[in-house]
């Protein structure tokens, strides 16, 4: 996390930048002289500080849903700027108590094994090799909180799963094919240990994206991170926002409540569309772009420092189940994209977000794929994005990025704040209101240079002094 400085009446913008600079250029490996409880103990790996995750929803990213097919599409994910490619679960799906016509990724049956819906385990194998070769790193998604009813350990292991008052096995929520795992017992904690190690060692992935990682006692994440690091070095995302799980576990967690607040504010906006099966809207708290300084201080006190948090528009979930991000966000969505790129942590796109998909993918059965060419202003748009990201040091997650200095104005509804790290800055402003905003500052206003140019044109023209509802701008030294 990196801390937010907010212009004051009696704060020069130059003194603050100056702070700004000089936290921003300490990393995770210059850290051992002043490093204490407050800080992760985990180094992340170098190349994740500048990345961005990419989620592939491989059943509905072709029409095959095969991983031969998904292969002709690592070459434009290299050319869109991807870094981590995100897999859903590729493990066998259980049969018993089967939702829908192809049941849920998220009910395992063989953790050692590869869905044949897919192909087969070589095939991946071959697929995570070329990623390495095109500089791409790969992680799968793994479903350690409950398994499918089928799955073998179910009939061999009863004793691994955790029992109701009748001394039945269950499954959480209204997840009714799949039975929850007790990690109260030592052999299944090692079985579970011994499947991750299998993908490491036997397939070369490069980390793992936690399902419901929370529920999970994280003392089991504090044993096993370091065992798979003894592999080789690893990248762990949590779908979780809990803070407890970034000190020994986790590089990143979800960012639930950045993307919680991106609705609300949407919603104050008139922007948030989406209805539910029975035709009912969800009901928000009024919340104005103002409100992004309270949950990023907050974020910065709760969590340990160095922490990456996922931020995102969408995702498979939100996809599926919350709305598109054309029906949460509405004109404001691609604002809500650059500050997903440009606010601390680290920025996901989901399958088809690169094309402006509209739609939500089906979960149970197969799906229409996106059509991925011709390219639209959507590749574009997230092309120059990720550029972005790689670019610009003061993008980096955690630690080595740069604090946030705030220029508050008249309005909250405008977002406007910039980022410094080694004589290079980034400056962001958008408009997350439902009206054309002046730009009034309240105190500090942000000084540019001969030097900073417009990112998405390259043009050198003056900071904006009106924001249209939804319109963004992001500057950066030529």
């Amino acid at each position: 996390m990196r801390k937010l400085l907010i212009m004051a009446f009696a704060v020069s913008v130059a003194a603050l930048l100056a702070v700004s600079c000089s936290k921003g250029r300490k990393s995770a490996h210059s850290l051992s002289d002043d490093r204490d409880s407050t800080f992760t103990n985990l180094s992340h790996p170098d190349w994740s500080r500048n990345a961005v995750i990419y989620e592939v929803n491989l059943r509905q990213y072709t029409d095959s849903g095969t991983v031969k097919e998904f292969d002709r599409n690592l070459q434009r994910l290299k050319e869109l700027g991807v870094d981590i490619l995100w897999f859903m679960p590729v493990h066998p799906i259980s049969q018993e108590g089967k939702k829908g016509e192809l049941g849920s990724y998220y009910a395992v049956k063989d953790y050692k094994a590869f869905n044949p819906e897919f192909g087969t385990l070589d095939e991946f194998k071959a697929l995570v090799k070329k990623a390495h070769g095109l500089g791409m790193k790969v992680i799968i998604d793994w479903v350690p909180n409950h398994t499918g009813r089928d799955n073998s350990w179910v009939s061999q292991h009863p004793d691994w799963y955790a029992k109701d008052s009748l001394g039945n096995m269950y499954g959480p929520y209204d997840w009714t094919d799949v039975y929850k795992l007790d990690y109260s017992n030592r052999d299944m904690r090692e079985a579970m240990t011994d499947a991750l190690k299998f993908w490491l060692k036997e397939v070369d992935i490069d980390g793992f994206r936690c399902d419901v990682a929370g529920e999970v006692p994280t003392d089991f994440w504090d044993e096993v991170r370091p065992r798979l690091d003894s592999i080789k070095e690893v990248f762990m995302l949590a779908e979780a926002s809990k803070p407890e799980l970034h000190v020994n576990g986790f590089d990143m967690g979800y960012n639930w409540p950045m993307k919680d607040l991106f609705s609300e504010i949407a919603a104050t906006s008139g922007q948030y569309t989406f209805k539910d099966a029975d035709g009912n809207m969800k009901s928000f708290p009024v919340k104005h772009a103002v409100a992004i300084d309270s949950l990023l201080a907050s974020q910065e006190k709760d969590y340990p420092r160095d922490s990456y948090l996922m931020n995102m528009i969408t995702n498979h979930d939100l996809n599926s189940w919350e709305g598109t991000e054309q029906e949460r966000l509405g004109n404001l969505a691609d604002a809500f994209a650059v500050l997903s790129y440009t606010l601390p942590g680290m920025p996901l796109i989901y399958t088809g977000q690169e094309t402006g998909l509209n739609r939500a993918f089906e979960f149970f059965k197969k799906d229409v794929p996106p059509v991925w060419e011709p390219r639209n202003r959507y590749f574009e748009f997230y092309r120059k994005l990720n550029h972005l990201k790689h670019t610009q040091p003061a993008l980096q997650a955690g630690v080595a990025g740069g604090d946030m200095v705030r220029y508050p104005t008249e309005s909250d509804d405008l977002y406007i704040f910039s980022r410094s790290v080694d004589n290079t800055t980034v400056y962001v402003f958008v408009n997350l209101g439902s009206s054309p905003a002046d730009v009034i500052y309240k105190s500090g206003a942000p000084a540019g240079n001969s030097t900073t140019v417009n990112f998405f044109t390259g043009a050198s023209e003056e900071f904006p002094s009106k924001l249209l509802p939804g319109e963004y701008k992001v500057y950066v030294n030529r």
